[in-house]
């Protein structure tokens, strides 16, 4: 190899330090992790599985869910007003995957109950569910409309008589 796994295992290690927060011991269990598996890939003998156990919350469920912001348990990271984005972004997770990785119930949402608020209260103020409403009619009318009547033989007969050519 032109590079030394020295030098490889830094630049993997500082390229993942430097998108997410680690401890000193993190830090040097990721620089080994990295290390041993370059070493293993170079000599041929197939990478094991590293077992890894879940990830501890970085803070509680109520810290980590106030009225003004949103926290990231995995990160600690926390001003979110709303987690989706930053748990895709970061964590490579969907809202789902984190709910059960820290048991969080279906029934609390992940955004901060100060942002949800003003969105209801500005969706109310300009009238959008009257207007949700009124487009659900429309579309519902329109599909009715293009549905075709089912018929029985006379049915078959006058869309037979339609086809045909004029004289």
């Amino acid at each position: 190899m032109t590079t030394s796994l020295v030098e490889l295992t830094a630049n993997i290690v500082s390229a993942h330090a430097s998108g997410s927060q680690l401890s000193r011991d993190e830090l040097i269990q990721e620089i080994n992790t990295v290390f041993t598996a370059l070493k293993q890939l170079e000599s041929g003998t197939p990478a094991t599985e590293v077992e890894t156990a879940p990830a501890a919350p970085a803070m509680s469920l109520k810290k980590a869910f106030q009225n003004d912001q949103v926290s990231c348990m995995i990160c600690g990271k926390s001003g979110f007003k709303t987690l989706t984005r930053h748990l895709k972004q970061a964590h490579n997770l969907k809202p789902g995957q984190y709910r059960k990785q820290f048991n969080i119930p279906s029934t609390q949402s992940l955004t901060a109950k100060n942002y949800s608020e003003a969105r209801r209260q500005a969706a109310t103020e300009n009238n959008l569910a009257a207007n949700l409403e009124k487009a659900r009619a429309v579309r519902a009318a329109n599909k009715a409309a293009a549905k075709p009547k089912k018929g029985g033989r006379g049915a078959k007969a006058e869309a037979a008589k339609k086809q045909a050519p004029q004289e």
